[in-house]
């Protein structure tokens, strides 16, 4: 009997499908709602700085590897790893480490999904409209402290993700991504044109542009890099699955890569062109922290010039950037678990959603009932959230790049990811880079921010 893992992989139709669904996977909350609050509570350009800096000297070699290993090994990470060593090899707890870090994120990310499409219902029915600051924070409260509403918000993305993956790679997850993608980036442009067109929106793109470096200490290293991963997607087990579902020697890797993480800068700096020059026209404070889309977008919405229009498109986009990111992380832990188990593709699909859907819950009512409940300090969802996305994403990108450096050696990680590639290949002046600069940045970026 074969084993599920030895069954002809699907592949990607085209290598637009693969560019656009691995930036569709990278492209979502961490863009546009993540990237908004951080870069506002650290002093806008000068946090824009670090973070394409981090994004061209560790993140590019980071997903080029991961995705590398699984165009290498044709299969999900965990079990790509034992290919690559054995089981029980030390090395295999990458791939557990990455398909239990996108189980966790995926879990409290569903609830913020909820809480989006809850708003995209509130704004094209009118609740905000003559809203008040003290009235938007009211609506805010009285939405994520009712685990009710929420979980039945929370349902239409779950189901919405579980029915592209249930379709497979190609009739699936690139068939949504060639419709999604092309949207996403117009309607970002069209709404950045908006926010600049307003009197007042310059003050905010200054802001937005201009680095403060008073405003930057070790956190904000940590910040950024942790940004960086969980933007582009390092650490997930989800680009070492995308990676897998390329043909082995026919793919431009390199090439391909740039180009995703190129269309994720951009849609993360166009979405701070879209929020702060708005902010500054109206006055209102950047620092606003995660309440930014739901606390001072709301009241920004009604004094602008047709605001309702501009209100319900903004967060149907951030939906629909948050359901292509859903899609990438679900689709990791699905190809990991049917090819552990040899669960039909189906079963896996929605297994998998209904687990990451009931993991979903507490954090849900950590924002109602379970409010009083902390650990660390933090509420079930912040913790979720801290620990996920700034220690086990980190974790996990300091696991690979020792891999790279220790097992697979930068000679083989340079002919591997460049085989299929023409112009455009990893050279030797990046073995300094990968072999030293980003292990020894990752160490002492997460040390001195956590300390």
């Amino acid at each position: 009997m074969k084993r599920s893992d030895e069954k002809e992989r699907e592949n990607w139709g085209s290598r637009f499908g693969f560019i656009l669904g691995a930036s569709g996977f990278a492209i979502g909350l961490g863009n546009i709602w993540r990237f908004s609050y951080v870069a506002g509570n650290n002093g806008g350009g000068a946090f824009l700085l670090i973070y394409v800096l981090i994004v061209v000297l560790i993140g590019i070699p980071l997903f080029l590897a991961e995705a590398g290993l699984g165009r290498k090994t044709q299969a999900s990470a965990i079990i790509g790893f034992r290919k690559l060593t054995k089981k029980g090899s030390p090395w295999v707890a990458i791939g557990w480490l990455g398909t239990i870090t996108a189980v966790l994120i995926t879990s409290y990310y569903l609830m913020i999904m909820g809480w989006l499409v809850a708003y995209v219902f509130k704004i094209g029915s009118g609740s905000f409209k003559g809203i008040t600051s003290e009235k938007a924070a009211v609506i805010y409260e009285q939405l994520i402290s009712n685990p009710w509403e929420v979980i039945g918000y929370t349902l239409i993305p779950t189901v919405i993700i579980g029915f592209i993956l249930s379709k497979g790679v190609r009739s699936g997850i690139e068939k949504f991504v060639k419709i999604a993608m092309p949207v996403l980036f117009i309607m970002l442009i069209l709404l950045a044109l908006y926010s600049l067109s307003l009197p007042g929106s310059i003050e905010g793109l200054v802001w937005y542009l201009k680095p403060d470096f008073s405003q930057v200490n070790a956190g904000t290293f940590l910040e950024a890099m942790g940004q960086a991963f969980f933007s582009i997607g390092i650490g997930f087990a989800a680009a070492f699955t995308y990676g897998s579902y390329l043909k082995p020697k026919e793919s431009n890797l390199v090439k391909d890569g740039v180009w995703v993480i190129s269309l994720d800068t951009f849609v993360a700096f166009i979405s701070g062109v879209v929020i702060f020059p708005a902010i500054f026209a109206f006055g209102m404070e950047p620092d606003s922290g995660p309440g930014l889309l739901f606390l001072t977008f709301p009241t920004l919405i009604d004094q602008m010039p047709f605001g309702t229009i501009f209100g319900f498109v903004f967060f149907f986009l951030v939906v629909l950037a948050a359901i292509t990111t859903g899609v990438g992380l679900v689709e990791g832990v699905i190809a990991n678990t049917s090819e552990l188990f040899g669960l039909k593709r189906k079963i896996s699909v929605w297994l998998t959603t209904g687990v990451i859907f009931l993991l979903s819950i507490p954090s849900i009512l950590s924002q109602g009932p379970w409010s009083s409940v902390s650990i660390l300090g933090r509420d079930i969802f912040e913790f979720v959230d801290y620990f996920s996305g700034n220690i086990l994403l980190t974790l996990g990108a300091l696991l690979l790049i020792l891999y790279v450096v220790f097992y697979w050696k930068f000679e083989d990680f340079q002919y591997d990811v460049n085989i299929g590639s023409d112009t455009l290949k990893i050279p030797n002046l990046a073995k300094p880079i990968i072999t030293i600069i980003i292990p020894i940045a990752i160490i002492v970026i997460s040390v001195s921010g956590l300390l």
